[in-house]
């Protein structure tokens, strides 16, 4: 989907808040509210605002993972697989 295509100005916003609603829950595509000519808003049904937000943490987790690659901080499979049968606190 193009942004470019769901732009609408406050003013539509504030006269079809209902018609907006039903028509996000049912198409799942953001629509982006301007003022006086710019952009200043994006509006979103909730669950894709909930897919969204679980996907930038599974991202973040990725990244803070990869940062401690790069750091070093890894054990290799055997080592930590001992480690889980000892019942060793993790690091």
């Amino acid at each position: 989907m193009k942004y470019s295509e769901n732009i609408k100005p406050i003013s539509y916003l504030k006269a079809h808040a209902a018609e907006i609603s039903r028509s996000l829950n049912e198409l799942r595509e953001p629509m982006v509210i301007t003022q006086n000519g710019e952009a200043r808003m994006v509006v979103q049904d909730i669950r894709s605002y909930e897919q969204t937000q679980e996907t930038l943490a599974l991202l973040k987790i990725l990244a803070l993972g990869g940062q401690e690659v790069e750091q070093g901080k890894t054990l290799d499979a055997g080592e930590c697989f001992d480690r889980l049968r000892r019942g060793d606190e993790p690091r």
